[in-house]
């Protein structure tokens, strides 16, 4: 039972839930009035509506950029979309130019993290980046220019831990996302915008990131010359991150996975063979077994995945429920990530109280 590092997830990740209102100024205001938390990242969808797309905005790249995690887009801009990072939540306007984040009687869920705030100058690596970093969350957003050389290095931001997940998108043109995910092989990546399996190409030189930088090779996924780039990098910190893999065994009885933490927020993947990704989370449903699932790679509505069973959320972990091949598929290996809601085990040694 290891002792947790952040005794309150909710001042580093927050899940919210809400109804679009077709307005301006609408305002997001997080659940616990007792944690205040101005978010640096938001990535929203609509609960409801098939047809519309991933939506994710950072205060790096600033409240008018959009980026769609299920597509190979290039950056988008709108002036009436997405208003304001605010102390304890985040601000819409009436959405009229995009049609997504903030349509009357719609419902959507948006995931919430802390990085640092404004951006400033990091030169640790060969290429100069702006970074937001949050070290004690384990997160950061760092933009960059590509240079198309390869093993190119980037400075995080992140200084005493290095990240086991960096997760990159071209600004400037249309390409895939790509997911440095140390869980796998080096040579290997992920495309978040697509059901693939992992991919074989050393996109990331074939080198793990370090306490300062990351290193891209010369593809133009991650650094093609002259374009503009954007990654998110996470770092495991105790009692309140996890990201490893699990093997599926087929069975509605299926694996249980230790993080330490009740999570909030589980992303997961099956890497053997092209399936969707799944996101699961503690407020669409709020109780156990877990059916409400969206996939970051299309952009269905919560309700395609309604009724299959795809895990339990426990105390200290998550149990897979099911047979489907997207989560549970006998033999194959899964990545996951996982944010906490609360921990198992407080600073001070303290068991947490359960649901």
């Amino acid at each position: 039972m290891a002792y947790t590092t952040i005794d309150n997830p909710e001042l580093y990740f927050q899940c919210k839930l809400y109804t679009g209102n077709g307005s301006d100024d609408h305002a997001m205001t997080f659940d616990n009035t007792d944690t205040s938390m101005q978010p640096d990242m938001v990535w929203m969808k609509s609960r409801t509506q098939s047809g519309y797309n991933h939506y994710l905005v950072d205060v790096v790249r600033g409240v008018t950029k959009a980026i769609r995690p299920n597509l190979t887009n290039d950056e988008d801009t709108y002036s009436d979309a997405f208003k304001s990072f605010d102390s304890n939540g985040f601000t819409l306007d009436d959405d009229t130019s995009n049609s997504e984040i903030n349509q009357n009687t719609k419902t959507y869920v948006a995931w919430c993290w802390k990085a640092g705030g404004s951006a400033s100058s990091n030169t640790n690596g060969s290429t100069t980046s702006s970074v937001s970093a949050n070290t004690t969350g384990g997160f950061s957003i760092a933009t960059y220019p590509g240079n198309g050389s390869s093993g190119a290095t980037i400075g995080h931001g992140l200084s005493t831990t290095a990240p086991k997940i960096v997760l990159i998108k071209k600004r400037s043109a249309a390409d895939s996302w790509t997911m440095l995910n140390t869980n796998i092989d080096l040579n290997k990546y992920l495309k978040l915008n697509g059901n693939d399996a992992e991919v074989s190409d050393p996109m990331f030189n074939n080198t793990a990131p370090t306490t300062s930088v990351f290193t891209v090779d010369s593809d133009g996924q991650v650094n093609e010359n002259s374009n503009t780039f954007v990654a998110y990098c996470f770092s495991e910190v105790q009692g309140f991150s996890k990201f490893g893999t699990y093997t599926g065994n087929g069975n509605a009885d299926g694996a249980f996975v230790y993080t330490g933490f009740r999570p909030a927020f589980v992303m997961l993947k099956n890497t053997t063979d092209a399936r969707n990704w799944i996101i699961v989370d503690n407020k669409r449903l709020g109780y156990n077994t877990i059916t409400s699932a969206l996939y970051p790679d299309n952009n269905d509505a919560e309700a395609s995945a309604s009724g299959d069973p795809v895990m339990d959320i426990l105390s200290n972990g998550f149990k897979l429920r099911d047979t489907s091949d997207h989560w549970n598929e006998s033999g194959d290996t899964f990545i996951y990530m996982a944010f906490a809601e609360q921990p198992f085990v407080n600073s001070k040694g303290v068991p947490c109280n359960a649901r």
